[in-house]
């Protein structure tokens, strides 16, 4: 009981995009009676829930939740955060709805290296792919926009 009534504190102190730090969550999270609260517990939550950091209304560097709360099951939802997917010879490069990137990285780097996902490297609306070969970084394309298979969403290359 106690355990639902911290998960439904903590999502909805997240839905606020008002705390910047975990610090800040674990305060407000003991003034609402959590006592017990830790930094390294908030810590594993953000993880848990899929929490990603980003600017707010305000343009403050805030931590909120995706809108699903954690990694999407079906394709549909996934396909309607990604923006474009190109690539520069080089790299893979996904654009994607703000606050998205990490969550798709997430995802990303579980697919790996069959693939053709070496790594890649995420900031809020932008996702960097290193091929697992260069050479075959159009094997990489093709795969991973077979992730996001809703082609409307996505332009061709």
């Amino acid at each position: 009981m106690v355990k639902d009534q911290l998960i439904d504190a903590f999502k909805t102190l997240l839905r606020e995009e008002r705390y910047g730090s975990q610090g800040e969550i674990v305060n407000v999270l003991k003034e609402q009676g959590f006592e017990s609260i830790s930094q390294s517990k908030v810590s594993r939550m953000l993880s848990k829930y899929g929490a990603v950091r980003t600017r707010n209304a305000k343009q403050e560097m805030v931590y909120c939740l995706p809108p699903d709360l954690a990694v999407p099951s079906t394709k549909a939802p996934l396909s309607q955060l990604v923006l474009d997917i190109q690539h520069n010879d080089v790299m893979v490069i996904i654009r994607t709805s703000p606050g998205a990137a990490q969550l798709i990285a997430r995802l990303l780097d579980s697919v790996g290296k069959k693939e053709g996902v070496l790594g890649t490297i995420a900031g809020d609306d932008t996702i960097f792919i290193a091929p697992v070969k260069v050479q075959d970084i159009d094997f990489t394309l093709q795969k991973v926009k077979e992730l996001f298979a809703n082609q409307s969403v996505l332009p061709s290359s």
